[in-house]
């Protein structure tokens, strides 16, 4: 009997959300690919952009940003949840001087964890700041 245990799958999971922002780092498409759901409904939305639905969709706009001049995307403070068998990451991406807050879902795809979504939008300024706090960063901005 394999009874779902969140405690077991937390590295796996915290994994998976790093290899996401290491595959954008590293402009790694097939990487990128390789993390998206293959047969779970995907939904992504990019900030500014439209939703983007089904996995199609999803890595054709990957492969244009990836292909792109791409800024460096560091993930801080992430915070995994649970609803059922799916996990939730969210956390803040800094990007330059910006702050945005992610949402990153992932669910069990054939062993492995896969996502199935992803959204960024602004960080309202006093969530950066305590974010920045919660990182032992001082108030003076992250060195680029």
């Amino acid at each position: 009997m394999n009874e779902f245990d969140p405690s077991r799958e937390r590295p796996a999971i915290l994994f998976a959300n790093e290899a996401f922002y290491r595959a954008f780092a590293d402009r790694d498409f097939p990487a990128m690919s390789d993390l998206w759901a293959e047969t779970a409904a995907c939904v992504c939305i990019h900030p500014g952009w439209p939703a983007l639905t089904g996995r199609r969709e999803v890595l054709a706009s990957w492969e244009r940003i990836l292909a792109g001049d791409t800024p460096a995307i560091d993930c801080r403070l992430p915070e995994l949840h649970f609803a059922g068998e799916t996990a939730f990451v969210v956390g803040y991406e800094v990007v330059g001087r910006d702050w945005l807050v992610a949402t990153n879902a992932f669910v069990r795809e054939r062993g492995r964890w896969r996502m199935v979504f992803h959204q960024a939008g602004p960080a309202p300024p006093m969530a950066a700041r305590a974010a920045k706090e919660g990182s032992g960063e001082s108030g003076q901005g992250r060195p680029n």
